[in-house]
C-alpha cells in the first residue's frame, strides 16, 4: 500500500455546506482513488477513517456452491489439473 508522505499528512480541507469534503489530489493519487471510488467511512477514536469499499458483496461458500448448472459425473482432480494445463497452454500460445 502507498505510504503517505509527511507533507500529505499536513494537508487540510473544508467541509462544505452540503457536508462534502474534497480529498487532496495527492492523497487520491497515492491511494488510486479515481472518480466514482466508493469509500467506507468509519468513526474511530483517532478520527474518521476512509477505506475503499469492496466491489463485490461478501459471500459464504454455501451461497455459491452449486450455483452453476452441471450435468454429468463430477470432475476428478486429474481432470481439473488437465483443464488448467490446457488453458495455460492456450493462453500462452496466443501471446
Amino acid at each position: 500500500m502507498a505510504q503517505i508522505s509527511k507533507e500529505a499528512e499536513k494537508l487540510t480541507t473544508v467541509v462544505s455546506t452540503k457536508g462534502q469534503v474534497i480529498l487532496p489530489k495527492t492523497i487520491r493519487r497515492q491511494r488510486r482513488w479515481d472518480t466514482g471510488t466508493r469509500l467506507l467511512v468509519e468513526d474511530t477514536p483517532e478520527g474518521v477513517l476512509l477505506k475503499p469499499a469492496s466491489v463485490f458483496s461478501k459471500t459464504r461458500p454455501e451461497d455459491v456452491f452449486a450455483s452453476l448448472p452441471h450435468s454429468g459425473p463430477p470432475k476428478t482432480i486429474e481432470d481439473m489439473e488437465a483443464g488448467i494445463v490446457a488453458e495455460a497452454k492456450r493462453r500462452h500460445a496466443r501471446d
